[in-house]
């Protein structure tokens, strides 16, 4: 699945020459929680909540630090902050990087460049063109609408079996001698033993990942690793 298959294609943007008020006006309306800034029809920033937080006419904006703290804060820093919390203009609060992705970028890409960035929501362009936006909201909606197989199309209990035994070899969490699998209508019975709890929930997990399974009944018990100190 790509970014193409799950975007918003109607994409709610903003101009750099918008005031400051109108983008909080178009973010409440539109129940979004930030805005492309598109200048000529080209992405030129983005415009979040988090931009307009701090705002001295409603008294959010920091107040004025003293003597002694200034000198240990960059003059650079200070002038931003001002612009930042006094501008009206959106060219003057927007952030002019803008975390992007392509059309075809895969989901997966997508939920890590959200993750590793900090942010909710990521423009998807083609030739610096807004085309959509992918939200946290898009993908956790495609978990929402993921279902199990009709019951007729579902693999039998032996294949489920072959595959969750795999699953776990892979990840060298089944001791071939001290323990087995056994699947019955779908239900997979775990035993044996395990070394970890770690250990323990990850076997669980990817048992439960295949497809198939209607749930995991994990009776293995703890193996107590010999003191050695």
């Amino acid at each position: 699945m790509q970014a193409r298959d799950v975007m918003t294609s109607h994409v709610v943007s903003v101009g750099p020459d918008d005031t400051v008020a109108d983008v909080a006006q178009v973010l409440m309306e539109h129940g979004i929680s930030a805005a492309p800034v598109i200048d000529r029809d080209e992405l030129v920033g983005i415009v979040s909540e988090g931009d307009l937080v701090r705002r001295a006419e409603i008294g959010t904006a920091e107040q004025n630090r003293s003597w002694w703290l200034q000198l240990f804060t960059a003059e650079s820093k200070i002038t931003r902050e001002y612009v930042k919390t006094h501008a009206s203009r959106v060219r003057d609060v927007m952030q002019d990087k803008v975390v992007t992705v392509a059309e075809d970028t895969p989901l997966h890409e997508i939920a890590a460049t959200l993750e590793r960035n900090r942010i909710k929501r990521v423009p998807v362009v083609k030739s610096n063109r807004v085309v959509g936006i992918v939200s946290r909201a898009d993908i956790v909606q495609q978990l929402a609408a993921h279902r199990q197989a009709p019951l007729e199309s579902r693999p039998s209990d032996n294949q489920i079996r072959e595959k969750v035994e795999s699953a776990l070899r892979s990840h060298g969490w089944r001791n071939p001698i001290a323990s087995s699998v056994t699947v019955t209508d779908g239900v997979v019975d775990l035993w044996g033993i395990y070394r970890t709890e770690d250990e323990h929930k990850a076997a669980r997990v990817a048992a439960e990942s295949i497809e198939g399974v209607q749930r995991v009944d994990d009776h293995r018990m703890h193996m107590r690793m010999p003191y050695t100190g």
